[in-house]
């Protein structure tokens, strides 16, 4: 009973905080702080205490943080969205390589501000304040005392992850639909599937289905109710449903309902589409790209 107290005080905490920045948006009247990834960060550290994400607690809000600004700084640049979005990667794999972070939400705030087109500083601040709460709370908490070092991240990892990226934004360009090319759940679960020592078929179709419910739970929730508020009180526990369902914690899926909220008109309708896409599209490279290696190690094993 205890235990199941501290989950429900978990939940209700990290939920008020994501509502309280949607409200704080609502009343400022600037859409440019309502910060999808703020759900995910909050879902991964403040309900599920994802190891991983908590060591090193002072990184929660450096990563993020720097990110951000990497994004809102190349997206000044007068290039074209597919140009933005390749350097905005670039730069956050060599900043969570040099801080030697696996922060995976930190790609998510990197691009938000090309896929919104962030121009006011309102933005930055935002993301200062929003992860310096998430870090507060996570000191406060104390479980970062019990989180495991976590490895490095390998050049490996940058380098494949960059690769399948590429392919991904040159596909979408050639298929007209370059709007495509950053979308931050799916990039964020990506970068950690990445750096998971084993992954299964039914883990990947688990996850693919989460992202892409998750999508389609934002855009009509936002479609039946035109409250910002109300819709993401309403999307936010469907969300923690379909989790349930599939018996699966992906704080990532927490950011739809909150990026359904500030894409573009011409991106929003087409977010369960391009998320199922996406998703199917990276963890299915991972996927096959496991399945081979684990073929050739077999295969070698067996010659020796």
């Amino acid at each position: 009973m205890k235990f199941m107290t501290h989950v429900s005080r978990d939940y209700l905490i990290g939920f008020a905080l994501v509502l309280l920045m949607v409200a704080g948006a609502m009343f400022l009247h600037d859409q440019e702080i309502i910060l999808p990834e703020i759900a995910a960060l909050t879902a991964g550290m403040w309900i599920y205490h994802n190891p991983r994400w908590l060591h090193q607690p002072y990184k929660i809000f450096l990563a993020p943080s720097g990110t951000a600004v990497i994004g809102f700084l190349i997206n000044q640049l007068p290039v074209n969205y597919p140009i933005k979005i390749s350097l905005t990667l670039v730069g956050i794999l060599v900043l969570l390589r040099e801080l030697r972070s696996p922060l995976a939400p930190a790609f998510a705030t990197g691009l938000l501000p090309i896929i919104v087109n962030a121009t006011h500083w309102s933005f930055i601040g935002a993301i200062f304040l929003f992860t310096l709460i998430l870090m507060i709370g996570v000191l406060r908490q104390g479980h970062y005392r019990r989180a495991i070092a976590s490895d490095p991240i390998h050049f490996q990892h940058i380098l494949g992850f960059a690769a399948v990226a590429i392919v991904w934004i040159i596909g979408v360009c050639l298929a007209g639909q370059p709007q495509m090319a950053g979308i931050p759940p799916v990039l964020v679960v990506f970068f950690e599937v990445l750096q998971r020592p084993t992954y299964s078929g039914k883990l990947a179709l688990k996850q693919i289905a989460a992202l892409s419910g998750a999508a389609t739970i934002g855009v009509v929730g936002h479609l039946l109710v035109t409250s910002w508020l109300l819709a993401t009180l309403i999307s936010l526990p469907l969300v923690l449903l379909l989790l349930a369902l599939l018996n699966l914690k992906l704080p990532a899926a927490y950011a739809f309902p909150l990026l359904a909220l500030v894409l573009p008109p011409t991106m929003f309708i087409h977010l369960p589409i391009a998320a199922t896409l996406a998703a199917s599209f990276f963890l299915g490279t991972v996927l096959v790209y496991r399945k081979i290696t684990a073929a050739m190690t077999t295969s070698i094993t067996e010659e020796n």
